[in-house]
């Protein structure tokens, strides 16, 4: 496994845990993190024996959004080579088979909630606070910002949110449909690992088809959606892990899968 220097992957049994570690700077994107975004995300590809990731931020926050030092370096030609580098690596991220969990600390403003926004499920400790404020600086959102927020809490929301820049907390967060849960900061990542122990729990294959089908009923037509769920239904009634299911249930015993 590659070391790297802005992301850390800790495995526990089934469960890896992605901290973006720059926590001096609140976790704040550099370069150099972007880069290491691609890394982090292959190396998850690569561990076949994780079944469920989480995202979180090591320290007290987060993630601020882009590093100020990154921005002064910024231009149009900056835009023009980086920016659809970074929409393929965060949409690389979106689509892992692995179901991930956004466990969400103190900040999460800009690019830092563009990030956990590619996650399934986020999940805020109560003292989090949230906003993306890149029209006060003159910019747009350009991490899919304007394009995944209002899939999370309608277009008026996303509006307010983007043209007023204004912070919010988990609460409202909660409230809109920005996160899934909120916990007790001292909760937070107790409460994460558990969900991640849950999913990793369940057959791998039908937890792979079930985001899949997810995150294709945000793209497509309901027709397409129902043609791929016809497809997978064909292909996890004949599974080893339906039999094992129905088998564990009947017997009264934990399952056993294999993900086949």
């Amino acid at each position: 496994m590659q070391p790297l220097e802005t992301f850390t992957l800790e495995k526990i049994g089934s469960v890896g845990i992605v901290r973006m570690n720059r926590p001096k700077a609140f976790n704040a994107f550099t370069s150099r993190m972007f880069e290491e975004m691609e890394l982090i995300t292959r190396q998850i590809e690569d561990e076949h024996d994780l079944l469920c990731i989480i995202l979180t931020g090591e320290g007290r926050h987060f993630c601020a959004g882009i590093d100020i030092s990154l921005l002064s370096e910024t231009s149009t030609e900056w835009s023009v080579r980086n920016v659809s580098r970074i929409h393929a690596r965060l949409s690389r991220w979106e689509n892992l088979t692995q179901p991930t969990i956004a466990a969400i600390n103190g900040s999460c403003i800009g690019g830092g909630l563009e990030y956990a926004m590619t996650c399934d499920i986020r999940i805020a400790a109560s003292d989090a606070n949230f906003s993306v404020p890149e029209v006060s600086f003159g910019l747009s959102p350009d991490m899919g910002g304007s394009q995944r927020l209002p899939r999370l809490v309608g277009p008026s929301q996303a509006k307010k949110l983007l043209l007023s820049g204004e912070r919010f907390d988990a609460q409202e967060a909660l409230r809109i449909g920005a996160v899934d849960e909120v916990v007790e900061p001292d909760r937070l990542m107790e409460r994460a690992i558990k969900l991640a122990n849950k999913i990793a729990a369940q057959p791998p294959m039908a937890v792979r088809f079930a985001k899949k089908a997810v995150n294709l009923a945000m793209e497509s037509s309901l027709q397409a959606g129902l043609l791929f769920e016809q497809v997978q239904s064909i292909f996890s009634l004949g599974s080893e892990d339906k039999d094992e299911a129905a088998a564990a249930f009947l017997e009264k015993r934990a399952p056993h899968f294999k993900g086949r």
